[in-house]
């Protein structure tokens, strides 16, 4: 059986690298669903609606994939939704220690939901939405690094704020 997992995120904006990680996601497990955090410790550029938007925009075609947003814990939206297993995305050995202490801690939580990590293809493996947004907005091209809906809604989005 396949089972349904989530894969939470800031999203802002989505990448390539996490399409990668979605798509990686989907050969081993029947559902994802992509889980935009509204998280207020962060100040993300884009709004959850527009992240969620983005999203939907980007993985349009892609079987198997729900988007939605989210507030609070992860482990209370896996019980919600029924999925056994939070997705985690690992570019770099940097990433590592965080997302280990935040499985353990959601494995205390709730001991029903597993954290699965997956890397990205090497070609997204150092890519992150905050230095794209910072290279964007100090004129550099990151067309490369982001859907067309994604990259087209940075432009505008450093334009009006720049």
């Amino acid at each position: 059986m396949c089972q349904k997992a989530i894969y939470p995120g800031t999203f802002d904006p989505v990448t390539y690298g996490h399409i990668d990680v979605i798509r990686r996601a989907l050969k081993t497990f029947g559902e994802v669903t992509v889980a935009v955090a509204h998280n207020p410790q962060k100040s993300p550029l884009f709004s959850v609606e527009e992240r969620v938007r983005l999203l939907k925009e980007s993985l349009k075609g892609l079987d198997g994939v729900s988007v939605r947003s989210f507030d609070g814990l992860v482990v209370d939206l896996a019980r919600r939704e029924k999925a056994g297993i939070v997705i985690r995305g690992l570019r770099m050995l940097s990433d590592f220690e965080y997302e280990f202490q935040m499985a353990l801690t959601n494995r205390k939580l709730e001991d029903s939901v597993e954290t699965v990590f997956l890397m990205p293809s090497e070609s997204y493996s150092y890519v992150s939405s905050k230095l794209l947004k910072e290279a964007a907005a100090l004129g550099a091209d990151v067309s490369y690094f982001l859907p067309g809906c994604a990259y087209e809604a940075l432009k505008k989005k450093i334009a009006k704020t720049g």
